[in-house]
């Protein structure tokens, strides 16, 4: 990994940002008829010994970040900032957490250890053919099987993504707790439908490996919802486009701060590449024990403003998702 001063490649890159764009009247009405009560939930068919085969060392190390795919459109922006802030926020809740402690970083490897390296991971999968890269994280559920990234790591321009795995602890091409390919894929209703940026979240439901369930093996991260804004929170993932490549888990520290342009997603200074989308943000994350709670996901960033990352708002339509996930 080239080390050293680097320069920020957005995760979701918007290539034309426009103040004051409308959105055509026609995809106002189309939005206003869809229903948006429903979490978004792909079955998987294919079998997890077909998709671990498909996964060797060889297409890990090919697999390029999601987000060279991933194009957003000025009216797309405009669209996602019409959604006032916290339009439904509910009642805050934390599925358990533990004590802060916080230091500012701005993409370092971490070397703290704890549990945040056993339950981040890279996820792979392909879209449209092609061999692509986010990351995910583990969470507590139910089922001991959920793993919570980013809307466009599951879902993108109406396609479900395929053989779609998760390696918790991924060091360099090896998957120290194994390879868990997914049996369903979920994300919200709004990105599902719309790919509403301030809902670009996802989650899939991991099969069992050799008889166990994934969080037995590797440990679960708490979950929050409705949370108080502008906290301190630590930003996880593995990037992949360059300065990175995907073989380390990076992060970010810091005080977050509400986007002021075009979402309302949180934000925060950190240059994080392509390949980290979907990785984890964390409120009151120990470094001694490596845990915390899950508040977000690695997002997109602004191609004007290099330096940042952005990650969307766990409200009520996270917590549905989740709550679907976990019991599924």
């Amino acid at each position: 990994m080239k080390r050293g001063l680097s320069r920020s490649v957005p995760l979701m890159a918007v290539a034309l940002v426009a103040l004051g764009i409308s959105v055509p009247a026609s995809a106002e009405a189309d939005r206003e008829n869809r229903p948006l009560d429903k979490v978004a939930v792909n079955e998987i068919a294919t079998t997890a010994d077909v998709v671990t085969d498909y996964w060797t060392p060889e297409r890990m190390r090919a697999a390029v970040p999601m987000d060279r795919f991933v194009t957003v459109s000025a009216a797309d922006v405009a669209a996602a900032s019409e959604s006032p802030q916290d339009a439904t926020r509910g009642e805050a809740r934390t599925v358990p957490g533990v004590s802060p402690r916080s230091f500012p970083t701005s993409g370092e490897p971490w070397a703290g250890g704890g549990e945040v390296v056993d339950t981040a991971g890279r996820v792979f999968f392909t879209f449209n053919g092609d061999p692509a890269s986010c990351s995910g994280n583990a969470v507590t559920s139910d089922n001991r099987s959920v793993v919570i990234t980013a809307g466009h790591c599951v879902k993108y321009q109406g396609s479900w993504h395929t053989n779609w795995i998760f390696v918790p602890g991924y060091d360099d091409g090896r998957a120290p707790h194994g390879e868990w390919a997914a049996r369903l894929t979920l994300t919200t209703p709004q990105w599902e439908q719309s790919e509403d940026m301030n809902h670009d979240i996802g989650a899939a439901v991991v099969e069992t490996l050799g008889g166990a369930h994934l969080t037995d093996v590797v440990g679960a991260q708490g979950i929050a919802f409705n949370q108080e804004r502008n906290q301190d929170m630590y930003a996880f993932g593995y990037p992949a486009a360059d300065p990175y490549d995907g073989s380390t888990l990076i992060h970010c520290s810091g005080t977050t701060f509400t986007d002021f342009l075009l979402t309302d997603d949180h934000a925060m200074s950190c240059d994080m590449t392509g390949g980290s989308s979907g990785g984890p943000w964390f409120l009151d994350f120990d470094e001694s024990t490596g845990t915390g709670v899950q508040a977000s996901v690695n997002s997109f960033g602004y191609t004007f403003l290099p330096g940042y990352m952005f990650g969307p708002y766990f409200g009520t339509e996270a917590e549905a998702l989740y709550d679907t996930a976990r019991t599924a």
